[in-house]
């Protein structure tokens, strides 16, 4: 029988949680209005905002490899 600390569970909340505070922390940078590179390409990440209607409110770098889509309407209140 394994520990919690060593379980399959506890290793995939673990990495999950890691990936949610580094993206959340990329797009405070971004929103902050610093320059923020992709981490996969190095490629300045672009914000594309409900008003541009060509794609899907969010944070997208040049070749794909970042893609994050922002639920704007969760905002929009604010």
């Amino acid at each position: 029988m394994t520990t919690a600390s060593t379980s399959p569970f506890a290793v995939l909340n673990q990495t999950t949680a890691t990936s949610f505070n580094e993206q959340k922390n990329l797009i405070k940078r971004v929103f902050k209005g610093k320059p923020v590179q992709c981490p996969s390409c190095k490629q300045t990440l672009k914000v594309i905002l409900p008003e541009q209607a060509e794609q899907a409110a969010g944070i997208y770098c040049a070749k794909g490899c970042t893609d994050i889509e922002l639920d704007m309407e969760a905002v929009a209140g604010l």
